[in-house]
């Protein structure tokens, strides 16, 4: 039996952890091991129990009274080893999400992206890839002098097209399914490929079994 990913939600408003913990909890393979208001909540949890990812608001109330939790999670991601970091947000200003980036989260999920993007950003980190969701994506992109996030950022389509690619379904296949051109797929697997390093078939195929997706 696969172990479960186990997740910690961080988000200072009760309805959002609620709603995070069942959307998760629908899910399989993946195990909520804790919820925390705050981040001295999530400190202790992260103290007390492991932990592969924290899905995490950064709006909350810091550990010494400060407006958020970004210097907490920057302290978090310094650590090694360390949970990846899912950040869970309503923010859209380009070069904050793109710091977010920089200090090194796996993945920005706006909450409005929540339903469809939430597990798959989960799933991603896992991966050790780095996923945007749609409207955090579009945030960055449409920024007038577009800061530039880390290598390696993959958007919820490029990521999307990956998966299926590796589970064996060809181009055309793949733009049947997600009502693209065959032209739009080839070049989101093409930009995959190029943000993850692999230059072959046969390292894309290699990577995908490594992270257990062939």
């Amino acid at each position: 039996m696969t172990q479960k990913i186990r997740v910690i939600v961080a988000d200072d408003h009760v309805c959002v952890r609620v709603g995070v913990s069942r959307l998760l909890q629908s899910a399989p393979h993946i195990q909520i091991v804790g919820e925390a208001s705050d981040t001295q909540a999530l400190a202790e949890l992260l103290d007390n129990f492991a932990c592969d990812v924290v899905v995490s608001d950064i709006g909350m109330a810091g550990i010494h009274g400060g407006s958020n939790a970004v210097s907490f999670l920057r302290r978090l991601l310094r650590e090694r080893p360390h949970p990846c970091v899912v950040v869970l947000t309503m923010i859209s200003h380009a070069h904050m999400l793109s710091g977010l980036l920089h200090i090194g989260v796996s993945g920005i999920v706006d909450k409005r992206d929540t339903t469809s993007a939430l597990i798959e950003a989960i799933e991603a980190a896992m991966a050790g890839c780095v996923y945007l969701s749609d409207q955090a994506r579009y945030a960055i992109e449409d920024a007038d002098t577009p800061p530039q996030p880390r290598a390696g950022v993959l958007s919820a389509r490029e990521w999307e097209v990956f998966q299926l690619y590796v589970q064996g379904l060809a181009v055309h296949e793949i733009a049947a399914r997600l009502q693209r051109s065959g032209k739009t797929i080839s070049t989101q697997k093409r930009s995959a490929m190029r943000k993850l390093g692999l230059e072959t078939e046969n390292d894309l195929i290699g990577y995908a079994r490594q992270i257990g997706l062939a």
